[in-house]
């Protein structure tokens, strides 16, 4: 997106100034709530005036934004081309990044809304003819546009001054909502978009004889990983990334903080096993450059202790790898079954598939596959059946003769099960040899559509190697009795992630005795009503119990999880979580950077706007 010009403000000041005008009449009327231990949020008579955010943006190098929901357009004007291409992008990630109101947008519509205490909701639905107005909803009303360090100093001093709400955000892709807050003050990190390739890079700060790394890429936390990866290919390198329909993820924020998993990753280790260097702001407006040498504690801490909660990341320095052949595996499948009723949600043929599945896994990482394997209903029959799909270095002696295994195995059972058990129907089992993964992520997810526009929460589960050595029938099972529409068996641990030092970063040590990150997920329509929203959420809980109780004292991926969590510190951080306390204590004292279950959060009530 171009730059909005200065002739511009005035139509964005117009409606920032109704905003304000109405936020105040609102808290006129409802009486101020802020005080010393919250938070000063844009309803409140707090707020700071028109005339103090005038002079904020004297200074900034963009002019104020003024978020709103994506789908307005479609209320202002519903014949009008803006809502017509809203219409037509809604499941578009890259669009949702980059359209001219991605600023007030989320990838998960259920973040830009707002569950009010009396259980009525204020949302802005795509559909305009369910009947409800168009609202705010947990969308912040002002925002700052950062293109410099010096314009996200002057954010945060302007935030800290008037005790303000803070949240970060890039892209929006994010199962937690970190990115948004009702009445919150937004820091839009998305322009920064610088992107380096180092032929040599020596971290800042390094003495004589330190590492000398080559062929590095420093990245603007505003980058996409489809970005990244551009400029990786362009030099014959590959990166460890992530990867979503509509290239949806940020590169250099949320997703590395958070740990970063990879298709790469059981050859190349998580991402933030390949970090050199971070580059930050925090609240007190100082501008840092971390690496081992340069502060080694909060460079420890932004490497898997959480997104939004240390300051605004300005950029992240990568290690690349070279790019070398692979082999791409593709197995689809359908089942039909006489046997399923009402309490059976997995035919048999499905457990005996999932059960080997679980068994050849250990394999695989140690071959070098990465791979996602998805459970869920087939499109043809509708009922619940098994998908993959993977990369492994064509190097690797034994990777295709591991994957050519299940594969067989999979024939047999298509050929052997009964229609009571389930008739299996295998519609794809390829292993195709391909030139570089820049082929294969090109190939698969360029132009995609998906993943995003719709109301879905997470829950989410690592489990260990272990378990799939020496209880595989349990781990099928516990998978399979998920009461949820979606649940993916993600293999991008082991491997490479696994011989790493488990406090070499501050990610939970969980990940490295981890074999694949289990996922599931729910969701429901617009315009559900609170009851059923509960509902869903219930089975998310539900799911969640029945995964912890098949991992006790186990861990989960911060980036893909759930928000009901019961011991979030150890789930999310494990034995890390005191030191990321202390370290929290260091460089937010005030506590500007807090986020849903993240480092600090306990000390606040639900909402995060008031200490607790």
């Amino acid at each position: 997106m171009a730059p909005r010009g200065r002739d511009t403000s005035r139509a964005i000041w117009g409606r920032l100034v109704c905003v304000l005008v109405a936020t105040q009449l609102l808290a006129v009327s409802a009486g101020s709530s802020s005080t010393g231990k919250c938070r000063c949020l844009s309803t409140e008579s707090c707020w700071p005036s028109q005339a103090a955010f005038a002079a904020l943006e004297a200074n900034l190098s963009q002019p104020l934004l003024a978020p709103q929901q994506l789908a307005k357009p479609c209320y202002d004007s519903p014949t009008s081309d803006e809502c017509q291409t809203v219409q037509q992008s809604w499941t578009d990630g890259w669009w949702r990044s980059n359209s001219s109101h991605s600023a007030g947008g989320t990838e998960n519509t259920n973040f830009a809304a707002y569950s009010a205490p009396d259980g009525h909701i204020e949302a802005c639905f795509l559909n305009t003819t369910l009947g409800y107005p168009c609202l705010q909803g947990s969308i912040p009303t002002v925002g700052v546009d950062v293109r410099s360090v010096e314009d996200i100093q002057l954010a945060i001093n302007f935030a800290v001054t008037h005790n303000l709400r803070v949240v970060v955000k890039n892209t929006g892709h994010d199962y937690f909502g970190r990115s948004t807050a009702r009445g919150g003050f937004l820091i839009w990190t998305h322009h920064l978009k610088n992107i380096t390739y180092h032929d040599t890079f020596k971290p800042s700060g390094a003495p004589s004889n330190g590492t000398v790394y080559s062929d590095a890429m420093t990245l603007g936390s505003g980058i996409q990983w489809q970005e990244a990866y551009d400029a990786a290919f362009a030099h014959g390198r590959d990166i460890v990334g992530g990867i979503a329909p509509g290239a949806s993820v940020g590169a250099a924020g949320g997703w590395v903080q958070g740990g970063g998993h990879s298709i790469l990753s059981p050859q190349y280790g998580l991402g933030v096993d390949n970090v050199l260097e971070m580059s930050i702001v925090t609240s007190d407006g100082k501008y840092h450059v971390v690496n081992a040498y340069q502060e080694p504690d909060l460079f420890w801490a932004l490497r898997g202790g959480g997104g939004g909660t240390w300051g605004v990341v300005v950029s992240v320095t990568y290690q690349t790898h070279p790019s070398t052949p692979i082999l791409a595996a593709f197995f689809t499948t359908s089942i039909t079954t006489s046997a399923l009723n009402a309490t059976t949600t997995a035919s048999a043929t499905l457990r005996t598939l999932l059960t080997e599945f679980v068994r050849v896994a250990p394999a695989m990482t140690d071959s070098g596959w990465g791979g996602y394997g998805m459970i869920e209903p087939s499109s043809d029959t509708g009922e619940r059946a098994l998908s993959y799909v993977g990369i492994a270095p064509a190097s690797a002696s034994n990777a295709s003769a591991v994957m050519e295994g299940f594969f067989a195995f999979a024939q047999q059972l298509a050929e052997s099960a009964s229609p009571e058990d389930g008739a299996l129907n295998i519609t794809n089992a390829t292993i195709v040899a391909l030139p570089n993964f820049a082929t294969w992520e090109t190939a698969l997810f360029r132009g995609q559509t998906g993943e995003v526009g719709a109301n879905v929460e997470l829950g989410s589960r690592l489990l260990p190697r272990e378990l799939f050595v020496n209880n595989q029938t349990a781990v099928a099972d516990a998978a399979l009795s998920l009461e949820v529409p979606y649940v993916g068996f993600y293999v991008v641990a082991g491997g490479a992630v696994s011989r790493v030092d488990p406090d070499s970063v501050a990610l939970n040590p969980a990940w490295r005795s981890a074999l694949a990150h289990v996922v599931f997920s729910a969701g429901w329509a617009d315009g559900a009503s609170r009851s059923t929203i509960d509902a869903t959420r219930s089975q998310i809980k539900q799911s969640e119990a029945a995964l912890r109780a098949l991992t006790p004292g186990g861990g989960a991926y911060f980036n893909e999880a759930s928000l009901y969590e019961v011991d979030f510190q150890q789930t999310f951080f494990g034995s890390h979580y005191d030191r990321l306390r202390a370290i929290k204590k260091q460089y937010d004292p005030s506590d500007l950077f807090i986020v849903p279950e993240g480092v600090g959060s306990e000390d606040w009530d639900a909402d995060l706007n008031c200490r607790a």
